[in-house]
């Protein structure tokens, strides 16, 4: 979970600081903490080791206190994320219509499984217990994008939209 700067102090210097211009506007106070992780998970596109320990330093905060904050929501991400998350329904109306094929043919398209991102960064799989779209079973999104009454078939050329 260490950061991808390459090492040495001047490396990280360097990696940190659009973080230290996110920390200079605010104040040293707990209560910044959880828009304070926000904003460094907008720059980073996820939460580094050495990010947290700034944030911690920053704040007068150990670093189990912000890891325990970071590992209760889930809208934060201590691992890397794809350009494209991608998210399967598997609520009930998306499972009986077939949301398990769906979810496979993904995987298999992808070589991935539940929780994980591609190698290359482009996808992060998520299953998710609702999408709000049953109307439309089986659903996934991308991004912000709804993709409904889907096949297997028709996953392929769905992620290709995204490549």
């Amino acid at each position: 979970m260490a950061c991808s700067c390459g090492g040495g102090k001047e490396s990280l210097n360097k990696y940190l600081a659009p973080l230290r211009e996110i920390l200079e506007g605010y104040e040293k106070d707990e209560k910044y903490l959880i828009p304070i992780l926000q904003d460094a998970q907008d720059e980073y596109g996820y939460l580094p080791e050495d990010v947290l320990k700034e944030i911690a330093t920053f704040l007068d905060m150990s670093l189990s206190q912000v890891y325990g904050v970071v590992t209760f929501y889930t809208q934060f991400h201590l691992e890397p994320r794809g350009k494209n998350v991608l998210r399967v329904c598997m609520g009930t109306a998306c499972h009986v219509r077939g949301g398990a094929e769906v979810l496979q043919a993904v995987q298999d398209e992808l070589g991935i499984e539940n929780g994980e991102t591609t190698e290359d960064l482009k996808f992060t799989l998520e299953t998710v217990a609702c999408i709000g779209a049953c109307g439309l079973a089986p659903v996934m999104m991308i991004n912000d994008d709804t993709h409904g009454r889907l096949t297997p078939e028709k996953v392929k050329d769905i992620l290709k939209e995204y490549i």
